[in-house]
C-alpha cells in the first residue's frame, strides 16, 4: 500500500482539497522535467529515467491478477496488525490484577481508558484476518497448475470477499469509541510513565513478533496505542484499491462500492486532529532529527528512480525531488518511510551487467562527452553562451540517465512489519557510509509514534543538507569549462543555501584536477583480527566518462594478505581517492572492514610510483600511487580484454605490473591452501571443462577468476597451473638456454654444475626467472607433504619438466641437429630436479618495485 495515497486519501475524507493532487498527475511527474524545446536524445529517452509508480491495467485478466496480489499485501497487513495489538494488549491482564492490590501500577479506571474499545477491535480484525486468508488459500489450490486450463477458475471471478470487508466496515463504529478517548488515553499513558517507574519500564519496552522471521521488534507504548488510529484511516484506500482491481462484472464490485461509501461516511463523521501526529518526541525524550541525506537510485517497484533520501533519528523517509523552476521554490513529494527499530540492512555487489546495459551506458557516456568538447568549444561570446546553456540542459538530462542506470550496489532495507524496499549506489564507499549511518540508529531503537510524513515532506526543503542531485554539470562555474571541472558538491554557506557561481568559480580556480592515467598498486595488507579472504575496491571521482571503480581479486584465507595488483584508472576532473578493505565470505555478506579517502593533488603525483601505508579502520592498506597526465581519448564501448594463456609472459606481466603472473600465484596459493593433502595433487587431473571453463575466466576477468577459483576443485586448480605453462608460445626457460642447461648437467661437481645453472637462471628475463623461482619454491612446498599427498621432488620435477623448459624448435634443413624426445624429455627432467634439490633457492620477486627515489619513503595517511 502506497502511503502518499493512503494520506491523500485521509485528507480527501477530512474535505480538505487544496492538499491533494491527483494520483496521476502526481505519479507521473519526472524528477525532472525536460523543457519544450529539448531535443529528443536518440536512441536515449530522458522517460526512461523515472516511470510512473503505477501500472495501467487494461484487461479484466491484469486487473484481477493484481487484485489477487492487493488481497495477499492486505492478509499479510493484516497479520501484522494483528501482532502489534496482541503486543498492545499483553500486559493487559497483569495490570487489571494489579489495580487490585495495595500498590498497583495503574487503577481499575486508568486500564479500562487505556484499553478502551482495543479488545474488540482486534476480534473484529481477527474475524476479518481469518476469513480473508481462509478463502484466499481456498482459491489458490483451485488454481490450475503450468499447462492445465484456465478457465473461469484461473481468472479468479469466483474469489469473492466484498462481503467480508462489508461486514469489517459495519463494524468500524468501535474505532469511533477508540478516537474519541485517544487523547486521554495518551494523557494517562504519559502520566504514569512520568510518575512510575515501573509502567516507565512497560511503556518503553514493549515487545511485538513482526515479519516472517518473528524478529522481535521494540515499541513505546504510546506508539502501539496509536496503530488502531493509525489503521482506520488506512480503510479507504485499501478498498479503494482493491475496487480500482475488481472488474465491474465481477460479483464483488457493488459490495466494495458499498463498503468504501460506508469507510469514508465514517471517516468524514470522524473530526481526528491531525496534531496527534505532529510534534512527537521520540522515547528516551529526544527530538527528531535528520542525520544524513543524499541521493540514490529507488528500485522498489521494478523499476530505477533518482529519489531523495533522508535518514532522521527514528526513520527512513525516501522523497522524489522537483527541481525548481523559475520563480517557484524546490519541491517534494512523498514516496515511503520506514522506522529504524529493528530495521535490517543487507547489501550486495552485481558488477557483471548484461551487454545490452553495457551498451546503454557507452551510449550515455559517449553522449557526456561530446557534449562537454560542445561545451568546451563554445565557451566564449554571447552566441557561445547562449549555446553552451542548452547543451548543459541536455548534459543535465544525459548524466541523469546515468547516474540512474549505473548503479551496481545494492542496499536491500528489511523492516520488521514486512515493509522492504532497495536502494541502488555507484560507489560503495557511500554504500557503506549510509549503511554505518542507519546501523548506529537502529541500535536499541525503539518505534514511536510516526509523524505527519506530509508535513515532514514539506519541511524537506528546510531541513535538506545535500541541496541538488550529483550532477557534474551543475558544480561547475561559466567560467571554468574550458579546463577540468571540480565534481564536489557546492559548497554550502552557514544558512545553508549554495555559494553563488561566482563564489564557487573562484574557490576551485587554484586547485589542480587530475586529468590522464592514474595508477594504483596495491599491494598487501596487516592488521586483520582472524585470517580472510579480502579484496580492496578502490574508486576516484571525477566526470563519470570512464569506469571509476576497480577492485582487486580476493586474496587467500591469510591474516597478512598480499595482492601485488595494479588498478589503473582513465580520471578527468579527478581530485579524490577512495579505498575499502572488504572481507569476502563464502556464503555470507561481504563486510566492509574499513574504508578512507585521500586527497589526489598534481604537486605531490608524478609518473614515478610513490609508495603509503593508509588507515582503514583496523586495517592497514599499503598501496603506490604514480599519475601520468595526457589527453584523454572518447569512453570505450567495451573494456579493454588483457588474455592472460597463450600470451607470452613478458606481456602479461606487463599488463598486470607484477614479474610474477596473477593466474601463477592465485593457482599456487589455492593449492598450498587446501590441496597439499590431496594425493596425486599434480598427477591426477580435474575435469577438462572445468579447467577450461576457468582459462576463459581468466582471459576475461581476473576478479571473477580468483572467486570462481576459491571454489573448483584443488584438481582443477592446479591443471590450470600446468595448463597455462604448456600454452605459453615460449617456455618459461627460453630455448634458446636449453643446451646451456643440458652441458650445466655434465659438470660431476654438484657445487660447480649449481652454479652454472643458476647462471643461466639468471641470465633469463626478469619475469622467466622470478616466475621459475616461485614455482620452484612452491613445488618444494608441496613436496614437505609427500608422506600425505605421495609428491615426491622427482614426481613433480617428471610433471613439469616438459612444460617449463623445450628444446628449440630445429630449423629448416638442420633436421639432423634436432635432439631425440625421449633424451629431451630425460633433460627437462634432471634440469627441473636439480634446481629442486636446492636447499637455499633465492626468493622470487613477486611485484615490480613501485618505490621511488629515497625522498619518497613511505608515509602514514
Amino acid at each position: 500500500m502506497d502511503v502518499y495515497q493512503e494520506a491523500v486519501g485521509y485528507l480527501t475524507s477530512q474535505h480538505v482539497p487544496a492538499a491533494v493532487q491527483t494520483e496521476t498527475e502526481v505519479m507521473e511527474e519526472d524528477v525532472f522535467q525536460e523543457e519544450a524545446d529539448s531535443c529528443p536524445l536518440s536512441p536515449l529517452h530522458p522517460q526512461s529515467v523515472d516511470f510512473p509508480d503505477t501500472p495501467t491495467l487494461s484487461s479484466p485478466e491484469e486487473m484481477l491478477e493484481r487484485r489477487l496480489t492487493v488481497l495477499k499485501c492486505i492478509v499479510e497487513s493484516e497479520e501484522v496488525y494483528l501482532r502489534e495489538l496482541e503486543a498492545l494488549l499483553m500486559p493487559m491482564k497483569a495490570l487489571r490484577a494489579s489495580a487490585g492490590t495495595s500498590k498497583p501500577v495503574l487503577s481499575s479506571q486508568q486500564v479500562q481508558t487505556v484499553f478502551y474499545q482495543v479488545p474488540e477491535i482486534s476480534d473484529m480484525h481477527q474475524s476479518f484476518f481469518s476469513g480473508l486468508k481462509e478463502r484466499l488459500n481456498a482459491h489458490c489450490r483451485s488454481e490450475p497448475g503450468p499447462g492445465e486450463d484456465g478457465q473461469m477458475s484461473y481468472t479468479g471471478f469466483e474469489l469473492v470477499v466484498g462481503d467480508l470487508f462489508l461486514k469489517m466496515v459495519n463494524q468500524l463504529g468501535l474505532y469511533g469509541g477508540f478516537i474519541g478517548n485517544y487523547e486521554e488515553a495518551v494523557q494517562v499513558v504519559r502520566k504514569c510513565t512520568q510518575l512510575d517507574p515501573r509502567f516507565r519500564t512497560l511503556a518503553q519496552s514493549m515487545m511485538s513478533n513482526i515479519g516472517s522471521d518473528k524478529t522481535r521488534t521494540k515499541y513505546t507504548f504510546e506508539a502501539l496505542l496509536y496503530k488502531p488510529l493509525d489503521r482506520v484511516t488506512k480503510t479507504t484506500l485499501v478498498l479503494l484499491d482493491l475496487l480500482k482491481t475488481t472488474p465491474e462484472t465481477h460479483q464483488d464490485f457493488a459490495l466494495l462500492q458499498e463498503a468504501l461509501r460506508l469507510s469514508r461516511s465514517f471517516l468524514s463523521g470522524v473530526n481526528e486532529s491531525s496534531q496527534s501526529k505532529r510534534g512527537v518526541t521520540l522515547s528516551h525524550g529526544m527530538r527528531r532529527k535528520l542525520m544524513r541525506d543524499g541521493f540514490v537510485v529507488d528500485a522498489s517497484e521494478g523499476e530505477r528512480h533518482m529519489r531523495h533520501l533522508f535518514l532522521y533519528t527514528d526513520l527512513l523517509l525516501c522523497t522524489r525531488f522537483k527541481h525548481a523552476t523559475r520563480g517557484k521554490q524546490d519541491q517534494y513529494r512523498f514516496g515511503w518511510f520506514l522506522p529504524l527499530a529493528g530495521l535490517k540492512l543487507r547489501w550486495v555487489s552485481d558488477q557483471h551487467r548484461p551487454p545490452d546495459a553495457q551498451l546503454r551506458l557507452h551510449t550515455i557516456r559517449t553522449k557526456m562527452h561530446l557534449l562537454r568538447q560542445q561545451l568546451r568549444q563554445h565557451a566564449q561570446g554571447s552566441k557561445g553562451l547562449a549555446f553552451a546553456a542548452r547543451s548543459r540542459k541536455k548534459l543535465e538530462q544525459v548524466e541523469l540517465m546515468l547516474l540512474t542506470h549505473s548503479p551496481v550496489y545494492t542496499l536491500e532495507l528489511h523492516s520488521p512489519s514486512g515493509k522492504s524496499h532497495t536502494l541502488l549506489l555507484s560507489s560503495l564507499y557511500e554504500l557503506e557510509e549510509w549503511r554505518e549511518a542507519i546501523h548506529k540508529l537502529t541500535t536499541d531503537n525503539i518505534e514511536t509514534v510516526p509523524p505527519d510524513l506530509l508535513t515532514l515532506t514539506s519541511a524537506c526543503v528546510k531541513l535538506r543538507m545535500t541541496q541538488q542531485p550529483p550532477l557534474h554539470s551543475t558544480n561547475a562555474g561559466t567560467t571554468t569549462i574550458s579546463a577540468p571541472s571540480p565534481v564536489r558538491p557546492r559548497p554550502l554557506s552557514s544558512d545553508s543555501h549554495p555559494v553563488s557561481e561566482t563564489q564557487y568559480t573562484d574557490s576551485v580556480e587554484g586547485e589542480m584536477c587530475l586529468c590522464g592515467t592514474l595508477s594504483v598498486a596495491v599491494h598487501s595488507a596487516c592488521g586483520l583480527q582472524q585470517p580472510a579472504s579480502v579484496y580492496v575496491c578502490v574508486e576516484v571521482d571525477g566526470y563519470e566518462f570512464y569506469d571509476k571503480q576497480a577492485t582487486t581479486h580476493s586474496s587467500i584465507h591469510s591474516l597478512n594478505p598480499h595482492w601485488d595488483q595494479e588498478l589503473e584508472f582513465q580520471v578527468d576532473a579527478a581530485q579524490e581517492l577512495r579505498l575499502l578493505c572488504v572481507s569476502q565470505a563464502d556464503g555470507k555478506n561481504d563486510t566492509v572492514l574499513g574504508k578512507t579517502s585521500v586527497k589526489l593533488e598534481s604537486k605531490t603525483l608524478n609518473e614515478r610510483w610513490k609508495r603509503q601505508t593508509l588507515h582503514l579502520g583496523q586495517v592497514d592498506v599499503t598501496v603506490s600511487l604514480k599519475f601520468s597526465p595526457h589527453p584523454l581519448e572518447p569512453p570505450s564501448a567495451t573494456a579493454p580484454l588483457h588474455p592472460v594463456f597463450c600470451i607470452p609472459i613478458e606481456i602479461v606481466t606487463q599488463q598486470e605490473g607484477v614479474m610474477v603472473p596473477h593466474v601463477v600465484r592465485c593457482c599456487a596459493e589455492e593449492v598450498e591452501r587446501r590441496g597439499l593433502a590431496e594425493v596425486g595433487i599434480y598427477r591426477i587431473s580435474g575435469s577438462s571443462s572445468d579447467i577450461n571453463t576457468l582459462k576463459s575466466v581468466f582471459n576475461s576477468n581476473l576478479r571473477d577468476a580468483v572467486t570462481r577459483l576459491r571454489r573448483a576443485e584443488v584438481n582443477v586448480v592446479s591443471g590450470v597451473l600446468k595448463l597455462y605453462f604448456r600454452e605459453l608460445p615460449e617456455p618459461l626457460i627460453p630455448a634458446d638456454k636449453f643446451q646451456s642447461l643440458a652441458r650445466s648437467l655434465e659438470i660431476q661437481d654438484v657445487d660447480s654444475r649449481l652454479v652454472s645453472l643458476f647462471s643461466v637462471l639468471h641470465s633469463c628475463p626478469a619475469p622467466n626467472r622470478n616466475t621459475f623461482l616461485f614455482v620452484l619454491h612452491h613445488l618444494q612446498r608441496v613436496s614437505e607433504r609427500q608422506d600425505t599427498n605421495k609428491m615426491t621432488l622427482i614426481n613433480l620435477a617428471t610433471i613439469f619438466g616438459p612444460s617449463l623448459l623445450r628444446l628449440p624448435v630445429a630449423e629448416l634443413g638442420h633436421i639432423g641437429s634436432s635432439m631425440d624426445i625421449s633424451v629431451e624429455v630425460v633433460l627437462q627432467v634432471q634440469v627441473v630436479f636439480c634446481y629442486l634439490q636446492c636447499n637455499n633457492l633465492p626468493e622470487a620477486q613477486t611485484s615490480l618495485p613501485h618505490d621511488t627515489d629515497s625522498e619518497d619513503e613511505t608515509t602514514h595517511m
